[in-house]
């Protein structure tokens, strides 16, 4: 898999690292039997968007072509839908397909985003190689 090579190992590193607690995180949260609510109208559609949203523009800050990053996508829906079963079989949480939805439009949403806007880590890396 070809990765951005334009910032520091290090960083990447540590983005991967970030980037795995963000998806621990949302399994966490997917299988909590309380989990934060945002006090909305369809608030858990809006987390479930939210949540899909910022790990797929976190990875795709990896990936450097559309291939990998239609991979990533794939595979971030896949873990909603298999997280979505997980809440049905749990007995505290429900299994909703509009949450499979929601999840999928924050895929949609992070994989635009990432394409349109400047490669974040790109730019971390650039900040940390000027000179003081």
């Amino acid at each position: 898999m070809q990765v951005n090579s334009s910032s520091p190992a290090l960083l990447r590193r540590y983005w991967r690292g970030v980037g795995w607690f963000g998806v621990g995180l949302l399994i966490y949260f997917s299988l909590t039997p309380q989990p934060p609510e945002i006090p909305l109208a369809q608030g858990d559609k809006l987390s479930h968007a939210l949540a899909y949203a910022m790990l797929m523009y976190w990875w795709a800050q990896l990936l450097v072509t559309t291939r990998h990053r239609l991979w990533l996508a794939a595979k971030l829906v896949g873990l909603g839908i298999a997280l979505e079963y997980v809440q049905g079989w749990t007995g505290w949480r429900t299994f909703e397909y509009f949450d499979m939805v929601a999840g999928g439009i924050g895929v949609a949403f992070g994989g635009t985003l990432a394409s349109i806007a400047p490669n974040l880590l790109a730019v971390v890396g650039r900040f940390r190689k000027r000179p003081v």
